[in-house]
């Protein structure tokens, strides 16, 4: 079982916004490891923050690892020397595969060529976005090239399958956590925005694309230091929709315990009681994989290139990660998990 060296529960951060604390588990009291270091940075500071591998006991700070760790994962964990950790897998680039994967619609026109809607949506909406008064939100543009985008969709599907991830595009309600009835914008502190109804006719066109197997121009690429990441894969307007925050519902209550590092706010209450955080570990999609800034430092925050925003939709609470200015082909995404509660752990992202 994972270690830490710590006779008591620690409260880092292992949220995004009001997500739960982990709980981080420590050896019998009896143990004497004070002369157990940091097999990266050579210090035996912060002994709350590290992590002893299961095989070789040797010990490494979370924030000192690559990619870093945020929360203790779950069952055992091994050192990079001892996991011999490889680069995942890559899904098999079978276009029927890729349709089963994502179970897009079967059609023989919508994989060779993007819809018309997508033109048609950003023609009547190209002079609107320019008013001052309030710029409309955009739909995703995907690459033409349908050789590209099932690179794109293989790449997600690689990312999923080596994270033990089901994917899914719809915030999904199961037995035993928060039923769908109590996800009501209503009760949300200070109130909720609401999506307009032309907002939310693109919202809805960008997830029929989606169904179509038009994807957005996104790849998920393996980091060294940072793990799972997204990149642009062609240029991205400012305002336009990247892909909402998805997984399992469960009230914020539930969680407390739990030791996930990809929980987001959906519904913070006034009642605590009534909170809801999405939960993608068992479901989810690419949202998951777009990494946080280091609001702490000036550079890091010069990362930024989208936004988190929770709206009312329809009378329901969803999240949706926007992008807040152009966003060049290459770019790497981020977004600030303290858009609404600085209490995530960011000072040690890269």
């Amino acid at each position: 079982m994972k270690t830490l060296l710590s006779t008591a529960k620690m409260a880092l951060r292992s949220k995004r916004s009001q997500a739960p604390k982990p709980i981080f588990r420590s050896k019998a009291a009896s143990a004497d490891y004070s002369d157990v270091y940091c097999e990266r940075c050579g210090s035996g500071e912060s002994p709350g923050e590290l992590l002893l591998c299961d095989k070789c006991d040797k010990g490494f700070h979370l924030f000192c690892l690559r990619p870093i760790l945020v929360a203790v994962p779950k069952g055992s964990w091994f050192c990079p020397s001892c996991s011999k950790q490889k680069k995942p897998n890559s899904f098999p680039l079978v276009q029927t595969k890729i349709i089963d994967f994502f179970r897009i619609q079967r059609s023989t026109e919508s994989i060779q060529k993007p819809s018309q809607d997508i033109q048609k949506k950003r023609k009547r909406s190209s002079s609107l976005v320019l008013s001052k008064k309030r710029r409309k939100l955009l739909p995703f543009s995907p690459s033409e090239d349908p050789e590209r985008r099932l690179e794109q969709m293989r790449s997600l599907a690689t990312a999923l399958t080596a994270s033990g991830t089901e994917f899914s595009n719809e915030l999904t309600y199961r037995p035993g956590m928060a039923p769908r009835s109590v996800n009501q914008p209503a009760l949300e502190k200070g109130g909720m925005q609401v999506l307009s109804k032309e907002d939310t006719e693109t919202l809805n066109l960008c997830k029929k694309m989606m169904n179509r197997g038009e994807w957005p121009p996104l790849m998920v690429v393996f980091d060294p230091k940072e793990g799972f990441t997204v990149e642009a894969d062609r240029f991205i307007k400012d305002l336009t929709i990247i892909t909402e925050y998805v997984g399992d519902v469960d009230y914020l209550k539930n969680r407390e315990n739990d030791d996930g590092d990809s929980m987001m706010t959906l519904l913070h209450a006034d009642n605590p009681s009534q909170s809801l955080v999405i939960c993608p570990d068992m479901r989810g999609n690419i949202a998951r994989f777009i990494n946080g800034i280091n609001n702490h430092s000036q550079e890091g925050r010069k990362k930024q290139n989208l936004k988190c925003v929770r709206y009312d939709v329809d009378g329901e609470c969803r999240v949706l990660l926007i992008a807040n200015r152009d966003i060049s082909k290459g770019e790497r995404l981020y977004y600030d998990y303290n858009g609404y509660e600085h209490e995530y752990p960011t000072e040690h992202f890269v």
